[in-house]
């Protein structure tokens, strides 16, 4: 499987999720798991580039990588929020789905020019949220060269686009199927 196989098996595959033929990797089980979750955090933050400066977790699951990271490093946590969720001045990038549009937005002045950022999530599939929240960033003034995932699902390409986009994915964990 891979060199993550215990993280792996605390992984839940649920079969045709959203819809059929999917095999949906539900990282809340991984979560559940206390000792489990610290391994993950820890495993992540020793792939961290020492000079990053802020870890940015995309909203929802992201949010709580994120923060096990930014916690274990001691960096400070950048917040890629849905619209409506931030009061302040922000900034905001659309960006296509499956089935339809999503935006993401942060708040402006939160990443300081040149500043290194480092992008978390739960999981990477066709790559059209990271490289957004990796466009946003980048709009913001940071700099964006590498992204940390709980798991990859290879076949469906993300991995490759954030690659062809100067930004190197890291997974614990790869699935096949999707």
């Amino acid at each position: 499987m891979t060199k993550n196989a215990d993280l792996a098996a605390l992984i839940r595959t649920i079969p045709d999720y959203p819809k059929p033929g999917i095999l949906f990797r539900d990282v809340s089980t991984l979560l559940l798991d206390g000792q489990g979750f610290r391994q993950t955090i820890d495993r992540m933050a020793a792939m961290v580039s020492p000079d990053t400066r802020l870890i940015a977790g995309i909203e929802a699951r992201g949010f709580i990588v994120a923060a096990g990271l930014s916690y274990a490093l001691g960096l400070g946590k950048l917040m890629l929020r849905k619209p409506g969720k931030l009061p302040g001045e922000k900034i905001g990038i659309d960006y296509a789905l499956e089935y339809g549009t999503d935006r993401i937005e942060l708040h402006t002045g939160q990443v300081l020019p040149g500043q290194k950022v480092v992008l978390v999530d739960d999981l990477i599939a066709t790559g059209g949220t990271a490289l957004a929240g990796i466009e946003l960033i980048r709009q913001a003034g940071g700099v964006v060269e590498q992204a940390l995932f709980i798991v990859d699902l290879p076949e469906l390409g993300g991995a490759e686009k954030l690659r062809q986009a100067g930004v190197e994915p890291t997974a614990l964990i790869g699935f096949d199927g999707h």
